[in-house]
């Protein structure tokens, strides 16, 4: 990145204190990426539980994969899930409170016997898949700020802490230059002056 300034001490200055907020921040920037890799990681580990816990309930009832024809979806549904939201490393999250079923009600002496424990496997079912929804979405919004992140200290670290300090380098020489070329003009004139008043005496 090619960073404009002028060859003065103020532009130092202000290049200065550029550099220096930009390494102050970096290590938080680093903190900040560590932890949200590491809320990604939980997140994967947390979908794939999820996936095995869902498979294991769908194979403990693949006996009884007929008997749904009978069942009513209208029976039990999700009418709200309760989500909040909390702060990661500085990023606002969702966290997934109760899921919230309404039931209808129906007659036991019409309906099969199995339909209360029918409906409390739909309902771990749901909650199940529920989560996994919500886990894969909090994953993708964890990711997305996390390249966020990697993106500005990648920025900061290999672009313009760098350029910064390769401009405060140049205009370092150069003022240094500067310095030097008008100690010699001095040393110059003062000895033109002392040669002149050596011929006049």
């Amino acid at each position: 990145m090619a960073i404009k300034f002028q060859y003065n001490k103020t532009a130092l200055q202000s290049l200065n204190k550029q550099l220096n907020i930009r390494l102050r921040a970096l290590p938080t920037l680093k903190n900040k990426e560590a932890a949200l890799r590491l809320e990604v990681k939980k997140a994967k580990n947390r979908i794939s539980e999820l996936k095995k816990e869902l498979d294991k309930k769908l194979e403990s009832h693949t006996y009884s994969i007929g008997l749904w024809n009978e069942f009513a979806p209208k029976l039990v549904v999700i009418s709200d899930v309760e989500i909040i939201s909390k702060k990661i490393a500085g990023v606002k999250i969702p966290v997934m409170g109760k899921v919230i079923f309404k039931e209808e009600e129906f007659s036991l002496f019409d309906k099969p016997k199995w339909f209360p424990e029918g409906i409390s496997f739909i309902k771990e079912i749901a909650k199940i898949v529920t989560e996994q929804e919500f886990f894969t979405r909090k994953m993708r919004l964890l990711d997305h700020a996390r390249r966020k992140t990697t993106q500005k200290v990648n920025l900061y670290e290999k672009v313009q802490i760098p350029g910064y300090e390769d401009a405060i380098r140049k205009i370092k020489r150069f003022l240094e230059d500067e310095e030097n070329l008008s100690k010699s003009a001095q040393k110059i004139v003062k000895k033109r002056q002392q040669k002149q008043m050596e011929e006049v005496e």
